[in-house]
């Protein structure tokens, strides 16, 4: 994707507008998406659907990256958000009778129980609003939530689950908690899955790289989670190993961010940078899934359930879903100091970006994009969910409302060229098209 610079809004709570945007919903006459005037969508895949590899098409599709393919067209790197006993999501069919041993070779758990989140790859033709190709990428892994994009044509996939050798029943062998690099490619291949164990083993949801300098910042989907970034040893390698560590308060140890209503300390302000250091993480492969708790001791800063992030031009922004007053969900922006990530590097600053307490407004943020005219899409998580945005000048807007199923929004991405809004119906297993007059300016 390419990187867009997110002007800096001036309000604070209670400035919300929720007319700015595209204009009213209008009714949709199949009763699925409502959208403003002028727009459009198509379903471009489905659950249970044949896919191109022979596979089916799995189900509880969530965070999604895209890529420039040849001719136009679009490559779409797709997690599935899948537990390893969910048979009737999964690609392998119900009895996993479609699992082939070449391909099982190549998941990563893949023993009595094979796992069945991972990725799947589709080719989209802008033109003739159709997927030509689509396929398994990765397998073998547990809930894959969200994940990220990288600078150099990858797809980080995030597992959302610390499931352990010896769960369901006896029947894993391998523990989870990772993330995974998914190549992305137009030509089918079910890429061998390698966990990126040196960044981390912890509830994980989604993940940014800085174009400028490699480093990978990690959001937890915790109530009690942390920040993490992510120092390659080798920019672009990430296999190659690094160093973690939990984002703090400068002078400040164990600071609470979530701005809870019964919540202890001071509230976290809006629309103030606070100084940041970093704490650095030891044994993060962490067995008993304490890693979170551990970093909190040396003092660092608590977030509620950190969810989508995406990184703009010099700065990230993510969201906390269950954050705030109302516990209706928080956006953070995280601006890196200079020379960041190095021994002498001066310092980001952390701000509260968003916190709009009004469910009318926003409730239980997700999944984060930034439009490539600057307004931030969010996606939210509730069973009557729209696609929310808020534009520079920190306006709110309806963007689109999920009328036909009772299930939230995820993945919502833009097309490389912002032509396309791509976003998924998760609990109905669809990934929607969205056109329309997208740029006002």
């Amino acid at each position: 994707m390419g990187l867009y610079h997110f002007v800096q809004p001036a309000y604070g709570l209670g400035a919300a507008d929720i007319e700015a945007g595209y204009g009213p919903l209008m009714p949709d006459p199949e009763g699925i998406l409502n959208l403003p005037k002028g727009f459009n969508y198509k379903v471009i895949s489905r659950q249970g659907d044949l896919m191109t590899d022979g596979l089916l098409t799995p189900g509880s599709p969530d965070g999604m990256g895209t890529f420039a393919g040849k001719d136009g067209r679009v490559i779409i790197v797709r997690n599935h958000e899948i537990s390893p006993d969910d048979m009737e999501k999964g690609a392998f069919g119900r009895s996993n009778e479609k699992l082939a041993s070449g391909v099982k070779a190549k998941l990563y758990e893949n023993d009595k129980l094979p796992g069945l989140g991972g990725t799947t790859t589709l080719v989209y033709n802008p033109a003739s609003q159709e997927v030509e190709k689509d396929f398994l990428s990765l397998g073998g892994t547990v809930r894959n939530c969200a994940g990220g994009v990288s600078p150099w044509g990858s797809w980080l996939t995030c597992e959302e689950s610390t499931v352990m050798p010896g769960d369901y029943d006896g029947r894993l062998a391998k523990r989870h908690g990772y993330v995974f690099e998914v190549m992305a490619e137009d030509q089918s291949n079910l890429q061998q899955a390698k966990p990126i164990k040196e960044m981390g083993r912890f509830n994980h949801e989604a993940v940014a790289v800085d174009p400028k300098t490699s480093i990978v910042y990690l959001t937890e989907d915790r109530g009690d989670g942390l920040f993490y970034r992510f120092i390659p040893n080798v920019p672009g390698k990430l296999d190659q190993g690094g160093k973690l560590q939990a984002l703090a308060i400068k002078g400040e140890k164990g600071r609470d961010t979530r701005n809870w209503k019964d919540g202890e300390g001071p509230k976290f302000p809006i629309n103030q940078g606070l100084k940041v250091e970093w704490v650095d993480m030891d044994e993060v492969d962490s067995p008993e899934d304490d890693l979170r708790y551990r970093g909190f001791e040396q003092g660092a800063a608590v977030f509620a359930r950190g969810e989508g992030i995406w990184f703009g031009d010099a700065e990230l922004y993510f969201a906390c879903t269950n954050g705030g007053e109302i516990s209706a969900g928080q956006i953070f922006k995280y601006t890196p100091g200079g020379k960041e990530g190095e021994p002498q590097e001066e310092g980001g600053l952390l701000e509260l970006f968003a916190e709009p307490n009004d469910k009318e407004i926003l409730k239980s943020c997700d999944n984060v994009a930034i439009a490539p005219w600057g307004d931030l899409i969010l996606c939210e998580d509730d069973k009557h969910p729209f696609v929310v945005g808020i534009t520079p000048e920190g306006k709110y807007y309806k963007l689109a409302e999920n009328t036909g199923y009772k299930t939230e929004f995820a993945g919502g991405v833009f097309a490389p060229d912002g032509k396309t809004y791509f976003v998924n119906i998760q609990g109905a297993g669809l990934t929607l098209a969205i056109t329309g007059p997208w740029n006002r300016s």
